[in-house]
């Protein structure tokens, strides 16, 4: 029930493992929480504004994500999306640029290897120094052999002591725990450092791929993502149903029996839904914030990029969680020549939520239009292994998808009792191509 995107995923996961598959949405439109609004009128009606004028081009140029997210290149998303075979519906752009804001208030360049390292201005010379050894520590770390883990137990030693070893100050950890390793606060680093090493691998591997930015975005917006997977579930036997509302989920001793829209019930043995179909499953366990603008210039100081990721980590605002800023143009199909769309999120911290993403509005220059919106965030009470109704989370402030998949591979392995297997994605993206 309900086509965001990781009821889709899911719903392609289990199309392709033989399973049958109904999925239905009360909307008209795929996507859910995580669509692409087009034309432009849509976006300017769904927040209750006057219609664009003229100056924007053509409304069905435009098509606007309501939650923006990157791909990681090497990430489990892109894996899940080739293993599926969905790559076929698809085409993907590099993002240009990745930046983190720094001490000063400016924004730097995320430096993901050594040769950036030595030239970035986040860091002083001997710093820069420390930095790279560190870099080239994690490069060399494989956990099959021992020899590389240089007296660090990846089980034991915090990333802190990870840290400490390698004689990084408390900029550099910044910026490696929240540009690199993504992390969305700083309880990471009493954990040992095994997760965080293998983080900015990730990084470091998927920047490799492409060059410009570890991340890739899918040409007409996020709302293809859906789509694809619709189709991937059509060719094994699935059926999707838009503008079906949904009434009630039949229970029977406790199981899931069936799905009720208006007269008719759908017979099933299991139900993956988001939570906005089952209000009372679900517990309220925060807020984001995100305010999508449109711009008729690139951000300042991103050397004109035409796609950009700025990370604000939080101690360089005195938050607990970070600011996050995503920005794609006509270049990626989303907005009509000569325009951009830059989006800020974050978690929801005060009762001014407007406020809070202020440092991340100052970064993007003078701005055409602006649209705010907050939304709940949930998770599930059960796992669902008893009721065989399994709910996903909702979407959170980061700008890519390793969170989204985390949730995904989860509900599977709930659902089907076993582990998706990765060792089965044998190609990669270029092979597709």
């Amino acid at each position: 029930l309900g086509t965001g995107l990781t009821e889709c995923i899911l719903s392609g996961m289990l199309s392709v493992s033989g399973k049958k598959v109904l999925h239905m949405d009360r909307n008209k439109y795929y996507g859910g929480e995580s669509a692409s609004l087009t034309p432009l009128e849509e976006l300017f009606t769904k927040f209750s504004v006057p219609n664009p004028d003229e100056s924007y081009g053509r409304g069905r140029d435009w098509n606007v994500d309501l939650i923006p997210k990157f791909l990681m290149a090497q990430g489990q998303l892109v894996k899940l999306l080739i293993h599926t075979g969905v790559t076929r519906y698809l085409e993907f752009k590099s993002i240009e640029g990745s930046y983190v804001m720094g001490k000063s208030g400016k924004i730097s360049k995320v430096p993901a290897d050594e040769k950036e390292a030595l030239s970035s201005d986040l860091m002083g010379l001997f710093e820069k120094r420390r930095f790279k050894n560190f870099l080239v520590y994690v490069q060399e770390f494989d956990l099959e052999n021992p020899a590389t883990w240089k007296d660090v137990d990846p089980h034991k030693t915090t990333c802190e002591e990870l840290y400490k070893k390698y004689g990084l100050d408390e900029n550099t950890c910044d910026f490696v725990g929240h540009a690199l390793a993504l992390y969305r606060n700083d309880d990471y680093r009493n954990q040992p450092c095994l997760e965080a090493i293998n983080r900015i691998k990730l990084y470091s591997n998927s920047l490799a791929k492409y060059g410009k930015s570890p991340y890739l975005y899918p040409l007409y917006g996020l709302g293809e993502l859906p789509q694809g997977f619709a189709r991937l579930s059509a060719i094994y036997g699935g059926t999707y149903m838009l503008d079906k509302p949904v009434d009630e989920i039949v229970m029977e001793g406790g199981k899931v029996v069936g799905v009720r829209s208006g007269g008719e019930t759908a017979k099933c043995k299991q139900v993956y839904c988001d939570p906005t179909y089952v209000k009372d499953q679900v517990k309220k366990i925060g807020q984001v914030v995100r305010c999508i603008c449109l711009l008729d210039h690139p951000i300042p100081n991103t050397k004109d990029a035409l796609s950009t990721q700025i990370i604000i980590p939080q101690k360089q605002v005195n938050r607990k969680s970070d600011i996050y800023v995503t920005m794609v143009s006509y270049t990626t199909q989303v907005a009509s020549k000569g325009w951009f769309v830059a989006m800020v999120s974050t978690n929801v911290e005060t009762d001014n939520p407007e406020a809070e993403i202020q440092p991340g509005i100052n970064l993007l220059g003078p701005i055409k239009q602006k649209f705010l919106q907050v939304s709940d965030v949930f998770e599930p009470l059960a796992d669902g292994l008893s009721s065989q109704v399994f709910i996903s989370k909702s979407y959170d402030a980061t700008s890519h998808f390793e969170t989204t998949c985390l949730d995904v591979l989860d509900i599977f392995k709930r659902g089907t009792g076993e582990d998706f297997d990765f060792t089965k994605v044998k190609h990669t993206l270029e092979d597709e191509v």
